[in-house]
């Protein structure tokens, strides 16, 4: 099979519609099949390489920040592209500029085109400080242009089935299912070897007290402002907050551990490599997402099958991750009393951390990357197969003869 991939942020390997893209492509190669990805440039020009089995082909484009890229002068680029590499079948992955224009050609040319979800207006509109009295009508209006695009596909995906359930209450009007983003789990796994005390002092971790461990972007709707706040509500040093990952919104976080008084006890570690995170994940000891805009969170995943516990918002898909007291604890979300209270109660009872750790593991199992590149192939070839039945309707009934008359 010949797929093709667009989106606004492939090469972002701390993003996570890219890493989902990055790892489902690369999966499709390895299984033999034919796979381009379009992409804007970082550099502003086209480009074309080979990155482990997949064409990555670039697109000129101007960036605006926040992972938004105007390809507006790229349709030329991306014609020519599908043109020369006849995919089978296309595969985007946002609605935005680029994804718009591929579309249209795909339309144009016949070719089965399906998409797969990862936007919720929260995780633009909080970082654009839109003030909470207008966010209602700004949500429906940006719900409103991603179902301009969406619904003009064959078929949708989302991770999970509380983002299948969101888009059915936005009017989405094709068939969607919940296909999850997956996990490596020869890259994530409990790791005995791994020696904590050398991984914690490589990232400045104390080796004396438990290490809460958050990693993903620092924006704001990742709701980590409740989490330096609840870790200021607890005892002085009985544990220490680490948070890895970059973005907008890391200086006011520092500034906010500094005012509270418990700058030494949050430490942040800023991007950190593929290579280094599963040995990062195994030095910790639980895992916190405080999100409450997650259709489903690839890092939690990643985490869970390192046998981690996990604390996490009661928001969104983060509960079909966690069932509280099993695997972790869910607190309520954009509360940092909750939070404290459930980190106090994980704090109370180390006798468990193994039992629950181990529970992640088996809650991870289902989500292994084999599984979600096999249920996307037989997705594909269900779509594919419902758009031969399409072309053969139309062309039967512009074919039959007129009767009467």
């Amino acid at each position: 099979m010949r797929v093709l991939f667009s989106g606004q942020t492939y090469y972002r390997k701390d993003n996570g519609q890219a890493v989902f893209m990055i790892r489902l492509a690369e999966g499709l190669a390895r299984a033999g099949h034919e796979v381009m990805a379009l992409a804007p440039s970082m550099r502003g020009i086209a480009q074309r390489e080979l990155l482990n089995g997949v064409i990555v082909q670039t697109v000129p484009a101007l960036h605006l920040g926040h992972n938004l890229n105007v390809t507006a002068f790229s349709d030329g680029w991306v014609e020519d592209t599908i043109a020369e590499f006849a995919p089978d079948i296309i595969h985007i992955q946002d609605h935005f500029f680029l994804s718009r224009t591929v579309l249209r050609i795909a339309r144009l040319r016949g070719i089965p085109i399906v998409g797969t979800n990862h936007f919720l207006p929260a995780n633009w509109s909080n970082n654009l400080y839109i003030p909470r009295s207008v966010q209602g009508v700004v949500h429906k209006a940006m719900w409103k242009d991603m179902l301009q695009v969406f619904n003009q596909l064959d078929a949708a995906t989302t991770p999970t089935e509380t983002a299948v359930a969101i888009l059915r209450k936005q009017d989405i009007r094709i068939p969607v299912k919940a296909i999850s983003c997956g996990v490596n789990q020869d890259e994530f796994f409990p790791d005995a070897d791994v020696e904590r005390g050398v991984i914690r002092r490589h990232f400045r971790l104390p080796l004396d007290v438990p290490v809460l461990l958050y990693v993903g972007r620092v924006d704001r709707e990742k709701g980590l402002d409740y989490l330096v706040a609840a870790a200021a509500q607890l005892p002085p040093g009985a544990f220490q907050v680490a948070i890895a990952g970059k973005g907008m919104y890391r200086d006011s976080l520092i500034e906010m551990a500094h005012e509270l008084g418990i700058a030494e006890h949050v430490t942040f570690l800023g991007y950190v490599d593929s290579e280094d995170l599963p040995l990062l994940l195994n030095s910790a000891d639980a895992f916190v997402m405080p999100s409450w805009a997650e259709l489903q969170s690839i890092a939690t995943l990643e985490a869970m099958s390192c046998s981690k516990p996990i604390l996490a918002a009661n928001a969104r898909a983060l509960p079909e991750l966690v069932e509280h007291g099993t695997n972790g604890f869910l607190f309520n979300p954009q509360n940092a009393e909750s939070l404290a209270e459930s980190i106090r109660l994980f704090l109370s009872m180390p006798e468990r951390w193994e039992e629950m750790g181990q529970a992640s593991l088996q809650r991870a199992r289902p989500h292994q990357m084999e599984y979600t590149i096999k249920r996307y192939l037989e997705w594909y070839e269900s779509v594919l197969g419902r758009s031969l039945m399409v072309k053969s309707r139309r062309a039967s009934r512009e074919h039959a003869p007129l009767i009467g008359g």
